[in-house]
């Protein structure tokens, strides 16, 4: 039995309810520019960053959308929310985090979003520290599904004493490439079977993950 050493987390849909969030505010600013979002076509982003969602956005609206201005405008939305009242905790979250940080399981997040986001969103939310290291969208070239992002969060740990946590088609096929295990926690829409089979385990919430993992790793 192999002991547990690391724990990588995704954050929108994963961490916090964000997902939700930036599509409906994004659904708003678009209209103002003359195009229509539908969920549909937000899940079809979920996951990417970069140029992988530059090309995304471009097959869903053609190629005069103004991505850099929506964007902007979204997450300074987020950023007031988030300031003004906290982004809303994903369940089980605080549970399954505090149950690692008493094993001495080291957590860090591997998230497309922005670093500078991420670490003001953990701030706000009173999650800051639970997390040794972020690796943010921006720190790699190839977005999920390509691995880059996890196999740089994972650094020198062997992947078997790793663990991925992700609730998107693109995250998961991205901890799958990179050859880490991975637990799946849906959010906005369920993964094909053929994608949620890559996974480990499937999950409803964080705390499920804890009966999961318990007698799975010797420390756990």
């Amino acid at each position: 039995m192999v002991k547990f050493s690391k724990a990588i987390f995704d954050m929108d849909g994963l961490i916090f309810d964000t997902e939700n969030l930036f599509m409906e505010e994004q659904q708003k600013i678009v209209e103002g520019y003359g195009y229509h979002l539908t969920r549909e076509m937000y899940v079809k982003t979920l996951g990417l960053t970069g140029k992988a969602l530059s090309d995304r956005l471009k097959e869903l609206f053609g190629e005069g959308y103004p991505e850099k201005d929506v964007t902007i405008r979204v997450r300074k939305r987020l950023e007031e929310k988030a300031e003004a009242e906290g982004l809303p905790v994903k369940r089980g979250i605080r549970e399954l985090l505090g149950y690692l940080k008493e094993r001495g399981i080291e957590c860090v997040i591997a998230s497309s979003t922005h670093t500078k986001y991420i670490i003001k969103y953990l701030k706000t939310a009173g999650l800051d520290g639970y997390f040794s290291g972020i690796t943010g969208g921006e720190c790699v070239e190839r977005s999920k599904p390509a691995p880059d992002i996890f196999l740089k969060a994972l650094g020198d740990t062997p992947k078997c004493e790793s663990l991925v946590l992700e609730d998107s088609e693109n995250g998961i096929k991205a901890a799958h490439a990179a050859g880490i295990p991975v637990i799946c926690i849906p959010d906005m829409a369920r993964p094909p079977e053929n994608v949620i089979s890559l996974a480990e385990y499937e999950a409803e919430t964080a705390a499920d993950v804890i009966d999961m993992i318990r007698g799975k790793y010797e420390n756990t």
